[in-house]
């Protein structure tokens, strides 16, 4: 595609996807992004690829362990209940260094929780969730056209550094239409010397694995994959700055929280009170450099989560505790309005707040 069209977000998911070449997915369906498996489904055989619905998410991640393993790039894609149920395979691909793109479209929980949008799913993603010292890339749009960029620009990240990137939307992003523009990949697909698919001239076949029965050469594995995620951290950090260059107060927010929040502080900024919009978009690694910077000119901080506050937390760190972090967040599915964050930052800013 190289004119816009009107897609829902899981499905400009999946098209993206087969633009940057993924070739195989492996899935199970569950709401509220059933819409991607069913649309590979379709794609998948259109352009040689191989579609596989798993028989449950546990089986899918394996799946991508071995299709990973063997040079393929491949993907999966769950929600919040879904994507736990993937935890041990993805700390395995994490460890094995398996590169391959994972997309979460979060609900509601803790448990089966419900089908309605959430954003609960941020310390699973950001602070590995899985057993071990690993992390995932983690990559947060927060428009249709986002999740279209961003799953392109996630395949060639698990390439460039061997590691898992996840996708990390929510309910209404996927099921939201927007126009989008999808264009074939730029990138050169990278040479993949390490994969298991065959010998190809060497005297011994590669082997991929993350067991080490030896203390010493596990620790020697997780120091080489902690240099790699501090060379991540120094390259792959990502955000958006609104009008912060005078603001006295910083929201924060990320997804589709981001958009609501904005609407709050144009309304906030039309009657003269100086606050920005600070959005992260790579969750891991968490893009401090700013939050450093804006603490030494904003009075306060406000980190906006459609959660009970996760996200704060990293916040909180990012400007050491130097300057107030408030919150705003609401759970459950509930979609807060941007008149309620506007409250809030009214509130705030004239003192008012839990008064």
């Amino acid at each position: 595609m190289s004119e816009k069209v009107l897609m829902k977000g899981n499905e400009a998911i999946a098209e993206a996807a087969v633009a940057a070449g993924c070739r195989h997915y492996f899935g199970y369906p569950i709401t509220p992004q059933t819409e991607i498996p069913e649309y590979m489904s379709k794609r998948m055989p259109q352009v040689g690829g191989v579609f596989l619905q798993a028989e449950s998410e546990i089986s899918a991640i394996n799946m991508v362990y071995g299709a990973a393993g063997a040079g393929a790039r491949v993907m999966t894609s769950s929600s919040s209940p879904g994507i736990s149920l993937k935890q041990e395979g993805i700390s395995y691909i994490a460890g094995a260094e398996l590169p391959c793109l994972i997309v979460n479209i979060m609900r509601g929980g803790p448990g089966l929780g419900g089908i309605q949008p959430a954003q609960g799913d941020y310390f699973q993603a950001t602070k590995g969730g899985g057993h071990g010292d690993y992390h995932n890339i983690v990559l947060a749009p927060n428009s249709v056209q986002e999740m279209v960029d961003f799953t392109m620009q996630g395949f060639d990240l698990a390439d460039k550094y061997r590691n898992p990137v996840m996708l990390l939307g929510d309910g209404v992003l996927g099921q939201m239409m927007e126009p989008v523009e999808i264009k074939e990949s730029s990138s050169t697909p990278i040479e993949k010397p390490w994969a298991a698919a065959g010998k190809r001239g060497r005297a011994k076949p590669n082997i991929i694995n993350s067991l080490f029965l030896k203390a010493n050469e596990l620790e020697n594995h997780n120091l080489h994959l902690q240099k790699k995620y501090a060379l991540i951290q120094e390259n792959e950090m990502r955000w958006e700055e609104i009008c912060t260059e005078d603001a006295e107060l910083i929201v924060v927010a990320y997804g589709i929280t981001a958009r609501i929040a904005q609407s709050a502080i144009d309304k906030a900024r039309e009657e003269g009170k100086k606050v920005g919009l600070l959005r992260p978009i790579s969750l891991w690694p968490f893009p401090q450099p700013p939050f450093a910077r804006l603490a030494k000119t904003a009075k306060a901080f406000l980190t906006v989560e459609l959660s009970a506050g996760q996200m704060i937390e990293d916040v909180r760190l990012a400007i050491r505790d130097t300057k107030p972090v408030h919150f705003y967040g609401r759970t459950g599915g509930m979609i807060m309005t941007p008149i309620e964050i506007y409250q809030e930052i009214t509130k705030i800013l004239t003192g008012k707040e839990g008064k």
